[in-house]
């Protein structure tokens, strides 16, 4: 697994460069065609990875529930952001992956509850679920670098 981890620590990285390359005006913009902005899709795949990892596996999350609710499947932006919002989001892209390298060798994930995506893929282990969490940022970088194109 540590090399999953990895390979979400370097799409985290990619992330915080563009928190830290744009305004709070640019990362709460949601341009013409677009549902969402480039700080939901950030905040997003922190909870998503919360949810897939730590709460099907029956554990407390490391995020806020108010974060959570804001930023889950089937949300989207609801208004813009504070600069302490953005500075908690961008701590949490990397204290949350600290927090799940620690929990991995403290050996505290002892069950999981099997979990079909929305692209047909279950999953049905931790391992499982870092790998997709993987997939899944990939696909939002992807979308963040097209929201850069479009502001």
């Amino acid at each position: 697994m540590k090399e999953q981890l990895a390979i979400t620590r370097v799409n985290r990285k990619l992330m915080e460069k563009i928190l830290d390359g744009h305004t709070l005006e640019q990362l709460n913009k949601v341009p013409d065609g677009f549902r969402n902005n480039l700080i939901w899709n950030i905040a997003h795949v922190v909870i998503t990875q919360q949810l897939l990892v730590y709460k099907l596996s029956g554990l407390p999350m490391k995020v806020s529930e108010a974060l959570v609710e804001k930023y889950k499947k089937g949300t989207q932006t609801q208004g813009d952001v504070t600069q302490g919002d953005v500075a908690e989001i961008k701590a949490s892209l990397f204290s949350t992956l600290d927090m799940l390298e620690k929990d991995i060798e403290d050996k505290i994930f002892t069950s999981y509850q099997e979990y079909p995506t929305s692209t047909g893929f279950v999953l049905t282990s931790l391992s499982d679920a870092i790998a997709f969490n993987n997939f899944h940022e990939g696909i939002h970088l992807g979308y963040i670098l097209a929201l850069k194109k479009a502001l």
